[in-house]
């Protein structure tokens, strides 16, 4: 890193052969690294300097992690704030970069493979099928917590059809395959990926009128993504991008 800063840096799915070639560095050079015990393969810390401060987040709560951030760049420290997957999705950038400005603290954002990306890439599925599902809908649902924007209902998202991608919902699977079987279908497949590229990695393939049994009897609790819809089937169109009729002559 070029000066003391704060480097948001998003860690993958967990693996530590996931990362970016630029995540690897910034962990590399930062002198302190706060990162999610609870979602991380230990290894990705191998990334780190033997010198860096590690500092793991789980049981801080946000100001007491911000508070570590601003005393370390204050001394001329460089930082890394690992999140798990992409800091796009659900890494409470907003807040700490809010604080952050306040305090008048530089940061930057580098991204990562997010988890569903990479639930997606172990079950060999794209979610955007030609005449099946040409949008994806990333969401979770509430249950203990930040309460859910009025207009964002499961139920709204479902009336699309889209391909579903719920994330911080496993606890719940049940009652929101019950919400969605009206619009998806009780056949619809549904995947549901634990710790995608991990150790302990699990994965269970069944559909929307079956899954919560799955789910039950894995015991699964968290750390798992839940696809849903009918490009998981893998059937479907052709895209008109490459197909042989098409006149590659006409200007894009």
């Amino acid at each position: 890193m070029s000066s003391a800063q704060v480097c948001f840096v998003g860690g993958g799915p967990g693996a530590a052969d996931l990362l970016t070639v630029r995540a690897t560095r910034l962990l590399a050079e930062a002198d302190v690294v706060l990162y999610p015990g609870t979602y991380l393969d230990p290894e990705v810390l191998a990334h780190c300097s033997p010198d860096a401060e590690l500092v793991d987040t789980q049981d801080l709560d946000l100001d007491a992690m911000v508070v570590v951030m601003v005393a370390a760049v204050a001394a001329g420290r460089s930082v890394v704030r690992l999140t798990s997957g992409d800091p796009s999705l659900y890494s409470a950038l907003t807040e700490q970069t809010r604080r952050l400005d306040l305090a008048g603290v530089p940061w930057s954002v580098t991204p990562g493979v997010p988890a569903y990306a990479a639930a997606a890439a172990r079950i060999g599925s794209e979610l955007t099928v030609p005449l099946v599902a040409q949008s994806v809908v990333l969401t979770r649902t509430q249950a203990r917590s930040t309460a859910m924007p009025d207009t964002e209902t499961l139920a709204a998202f479902a009336a699309t059809r889209a391909t579903l991608v719920l994330h911080l919902a496993i606890t719940r699977v049940r009652e929101l395959m019950d919400e969605i079987v009206g619009e998806y279908g009780a056949d619809c497949p549904v995947v549901v990926v634990h710790r995608a590229s991990q150790p302990g990695e699990l994965t269970l393939r069944g559909t929307v009128g079956t899954i919560a049994d799955l789910v039950d009897s894995a015991r699964l609790r968290q750390a798992a993504v839940i696809l849903v819809g009918r490009a998981l089937a893998r059937d479907g169109g052709e895209s008109y991008l490459y197909d042989a009729a098409r006149d590659r002559s006409a200007k894009r």
